[in-house]
């Protein structure tokens, strides 16, 4: 796009200056304040963008405003520390690199996170597992070829999860709030250039007007973002982070393409018949039922978070559930056939307590696929049983003439694989690194010869995920005939072969 030679006589002023030639108080839509990103969106991903930024040389001096609905500058303290949040996420490795780099992770309550070391995956109708541990991310034959250095040596498996574990996380569990507070408390010690503008509705965005004269500055091409008590913001790069139902991505006429899957998820925060020490290896565990796969990932102490993928019915059956018969359905999920969970889901006379007790003792593990250390639910914290619709969308691309789309705004993806938060903040850092080179290659950050490089870097990885992603949920989602038969000889075939796990840990913990 041609630059008008009073927009060039603006650029080259210094930027202390170029700043300060409009102002709140006389801003308009004809006359707006000018800044060179604006970010629609203050959850993980739009704080971990500008937070990105702010850390690195090149981009810190960008004048950013970040928009928001919500309050998010607020700090709000658990009242309990034994009491969690049901909103977790659970981030790989590649992410917490991510946000230690920026500074954010400094800012972590780190007593109320908790990394996990292995995971076990089962098939609810034929029992087929794979657990992944530390030895399979490292390489079994390590430890052998250790144990026969030393003559007499006599390691135990735990104590070799545990020398192997304890950097060598699969994940971390942690709150959003956690996160969201912790990044708020990074940007705070980068004030300079930057503006908070949460608790404010975005009333309308629109490109600019057409240059009245030859002095005036062309923004017919720059997002124009109307906020109340008439504030217009024009942004040389305007970000969407603002959810599925992105006003940025509807504004900037980009598609998004995908389907619902009829289910909902079902969250809550559980309390365990064991407590965990912060220095004892943790493992998630997920069964995949034919309604949908359930998870129960650790939380600190004796805690952990329930995501149960299910029906949009059973969802709101096991919402109205008293606490003690949720805590009964979830062991049952966990410990008993498929067809004597779905008697108990649907049945609405039976006692569901006493058919467990009477199913579970004759209900064989070896059946199931349960581990014989699975703990059993004793509890569910009160407040913390919600539930969410699972659908997958994806964005025919993620940039436009200046705009860009991160996280939920760009791709919506099923819960079974934890991957939503993760793929958020791999846009952040991916839109960051190229603004960042676009500003020390002299480049307008807005345009598509800056942005191109990063819908080509994360369009086709994320897709990618989410095509992965989608035919897993309906692979698992047959409960009988050839399918269950194949996909239980893919499980226990991966699970023998100790490198192939370690593959697909690793991939899983770089996305």
């Amino acid at each position: 796009m041609a630059i008008r030679p009073s927009m060039a006589k603006l650029l080259a002023l210094p930027p202390t200056l170029r700043r300060a030639v409009f102002s709140a108080a006389t801003s308009s839509v004809t006359n707006p304040e000018i800044y060179d990103l604006v970010c629609v969106g203050g959850g993980p991903a739009g704080l971990s963008l500008v937070s990105a930024l702010r850390s690195n040389p090149s981009t810190k001096n960008l004048k950013i405003a970040l928009i928001d609905g919500q309050d998010i500058t607020t700090t709000r303290e658990p009242n309990d520390p034994n009491a969690f949040s049901n909103r977790c996420s659970s981030l790989t490795p590649s992410s917490v690199r991510f946000l230690k780099e920026n500074g954010a992770w400094d800012h972590v309550n780190v007593s109320r996170i908790q990394p996990y070391h292995g995971m076990d995956v089962w098939d609810g109708v034929s029992g087929s597992k794979i657990q992944f541990d530390p030895a399979d991310r490292i390489g079994g034959s390590i430890l052998d070829t250790i144990a026969q250095a030393i003559p007499g040596s006599r390691l135990s498996e735990s104590r070799k999860k545990y020398e192997l574990g304890r950097d060598t996380h699969v994940a971390t569990m942690c709150e959003n709030a956690n996160l969201t507070s912790a990044l708020v408390h990074r940007l705070r010690e980068t004030a300079l250039e930057f503006e908070i503008l949460d608790k404010t509705r975005v009333e309308s965005i629109q490109l600019g007007p057409e240059p009245q004269d030859e002095t005036s500055l062309d923004l017919s091409q720059w997002p124009i973002v109307t906020l109340p008590g008439d504030r217009n913001i024009a942004a040389r790069l305007l970000v969407g982070a603002d959810g599925a139902n992105s006003p940025v991505r509807q504004f900037a006429g980009i598609s998004s393409h995908g389907w619902d899957y009829g289910q909902h998820g079902v969250v809550a925060t559980l309390q365990l018949n064991q407590t965990f020490g912060e220095d004892e290896l943790r493992t998630a565990y997920q069964r995949f039922l034919p309604t949908g796969p359930i998870a129960l990932l650790p939380l600190p102490g004796n805690k952990a978070s329930l995501v149960w993928s299910t029906s949009a019915a059973l969802a709101s059956k096991l919402k109205q559930l008293s606490p003690a018969d949720l805590v009964t359905m979830v062991n049952a999920a966990f410990r008993l056939m498929a067809v004597d969970l779905n008697y108990m889901l649907t049945d609405a006379s039976c006692n569901v307590e006493e058919e467990l007790k009477w199913r579970e003792p004759n209900t064989k593990a070896t059946e199931t696929g349960l581990p014989s250390y699975f703990p059993r639910i004793t509890g569910v914290q009160e407040g913390t049983v919600a539930s969410f619709p699972l659908r997958m969308r994806h964005a025919s691309t993620y940039t436009g003439h200046r705009v860009a789309l991160i996280g939920d705004a760009a791709h919506t993806v099923h819960p079974l694989a934890g991957q939503g938060l993760n793929l958020g903040l791999a846009d952040a850092e991916s839109l960051a690194k190229i603004i960042g080179r676009g500003v020390e290659h002299g480049m307008d950050i807005g345009s598509c010869w800056c942005l191109d490089d990063y819908n080509a870097e994360r369009w086709a990885a994320n897709n990618a995920m989410l095509g992965v992603v989608d035919k897993l949920q309906k692979l698992y989602s047959a409960s009988s005939g050839p399918v269950v038969w194949g996909r239980s000889l893919g499980l226990d075939i991966v699970n023998r072969l100790g490198p192939l796990k370690g593959a697909l840990m690793g991939a899983a913990s770089a996305s």
